[in-house]
């Protein structure tokens, strides 16, 4: 009998780690899809990828990097409770689905990425089945939640967080977490600006012509809410500066199409143009924007490009939220540029009627709001283009935010913490003895168990 350098383990018994992984909308997907490359370029399984195994519940980013989906959970990307209430028996299905993979074939870890409504369901699913529960990217309830630690501390093993302030507040709550970096600087820090191929027909830059990018989010319910707003911005821009171009930057092209209809009914198909799946090459040609609310801005922070951000909600919405949020803003830029970015609730008994003017405070101004904010939008795009020196007051503001902040390196942090969390590499593992014991199932090379210890 031959055995393994590691532990004295017969060679040919197959010791396979399985890590299962949920993401539940595209940025998500992005951030697991990261984790999964990382996990697979760790020592530990580098030279061995046949050792370790990734399944799970995300989006197209996740399969491409060899993860095994389980389902497709990003078509489910929903906010807001009404919304999520429409979906539940989705849900309810994805969470079966899951949990019958837990039981067919135990992982050693279950790492869980943002979304958290649903990931709470599926946290306690894997706790009673015995596996450890890891949050990549946390909910951020330190914002909206902070009652929900209580939840947390019984259903989540470990945190891994994302933002300083962040990993403060769950250490400070008696929650194990190790500060990794935000995954999205893994990509913007190594990329090279401005390199990609421009989509047949779309001619993103025009010389001598700036370009003001629209980025009305990765969900529809956001595109529908805001898009009327980014264009009403973009209508009152070209009133006065009729030679700028305004981009709309679509994650794909579903949403470009639904964009394109909306362009069409206000009249705008000369005026503005929109391209899907291009949105860090636009980024980089922009020479200022107006997001919707989202992790985009991290990337627009890697680009240096000011930015207006907005979010529309009704008034119930915003009455309700008042009394939840604990943030002083809604923009990750901005939390990151002030010194205390939590503060005690500002609960209000009703919605504003009309649009407050953006905190001082905030590197990209902010709207939060019921009513159309544009004119105030448009305000801070014309200056940025009209005066050069107050693009530049933002840009420096900027510079020096990345420096402090965007560190590359999340992604491998998270998968040694996952590793070390789901056990030594190596040793026979819960997936390694699910697999042992499946006298008909299979290895990667298409032995079977009894097979592999013949071999042997």
């Amino acid at each position: 009998m031959k055995y393994s350098a590691r532990e004295q383990i017969p060679c040919g018994v197959f010791f396979l780690m399985r890590v299962f992984l949920s993401a539940g909308e595209p940025s998500g997907d992005h951030h697991a899809a990261l984790l999964v490359r990382a996990l697979r370029a760790h020592p530990d399984f580098r030279d061995r990828p046949e050792e370790l195994e990734c399944v799970g519940l995300g989006g197209p980013q996740m399969a491409a990097e060899g993860c095994g989906l389980v389902a497709d959970l990003t078509e489910l990307a929903v906010m807001w409770i009404g919304r999520t209430i429409v979906s539940i028996h989705r849900f309810v299905e994805m969470t079966r689905r899951a949990e019958r993979s837990f039981i067919e074939a135990k992982p050693d870890v279950c790492v869980l990425v943002d979304f958290p409504g649903f990931h709470w369901w599926l946290a306690w699913r894997a706790k009673r089945h015995g596996i450890p529960v890891v949050f990549y990217c946390p909910p951020q309830i330190w914002a909206w939640a902070s009652w929900r630690i209580g939840k947390m501390r019984r259903l989540i093993d470990h945190v891994l967080s994302a933002l300083p302030f962040e990993h403060d507040w769950f250490m400070e709550r008696g929650m194990s977490s190790t500060l990794v970096g935000h995954p999205f600087f893994d990509e913007a820090c190594s990329s090279t600006p401005a390199t990609e191929a421009v989509a047949p027909g779309a001619t993103i830059a025009a010389a001598g012509r700036d370009m003001v990018l629209l980025l009305p989010g990765s969900r529809t319910q956001e595109i529908v809410s805001n898009l009327p707003t980014l264009l009403a911005s973009a209508t009152r821009v070209r009133a006065r500066m009729p030679k700028v171009r305004c981009v709309v930057g679509a994650l794909h092209e579903r949403h470009a199409e639904r964009i394109r209809d909306s362009v069409r009914a206000a009249g705008l198909e000369t005026a503005v143009e929109v391209i899907a799946g291009r949105t860090q090459s636009l980024i980089q040609q922009a020479r200022c924007a107006i997001a919707v609310s989202g992790s985009v801005s991290l990337e627009l922070l890697q680009a240096r490009v000011p930015t207006v951000i907005v979010y529309r909600i009704g008034p119930v919405a915003y009455v309700v939220q008042s009394w939840c949020r604990h943030a002083r803003f809604i923009t990750l830029v901005n939390l990151l540029a002030v010194p205390e970015p939590l503060g005690p609730v500002q609960g209000i008994w009703a919605a504003p009627r009309e649009v407050a003017p953006a905190d001082p405070r905030a590197i990209y101004p902010e709207y939060l709001s019921v009513q159309d904010p544009s004119a105030h939008v448009a305000g801070h795009l014309l200056e940025w283009l009209e005066d050069p020196a107050a693009r530049e007051r933002v840009v420096t503001q900027l510079e020096r935010l990345a420096a402090a902040v965007a560190v590359p390196g999340s992604a491998a942090k998270a998968a040694a913490a996952v590793l070390a969390l789901a056990g030594p590499a190596g040793k026979p593992t819960a997936a390694g003895r699910n697999r042992d014991r499946g006298a008909g199932k299979r290895d990667r090379g298409g032995n079977s168990p009894q097979q592999a210890r013949q071999a042997a």
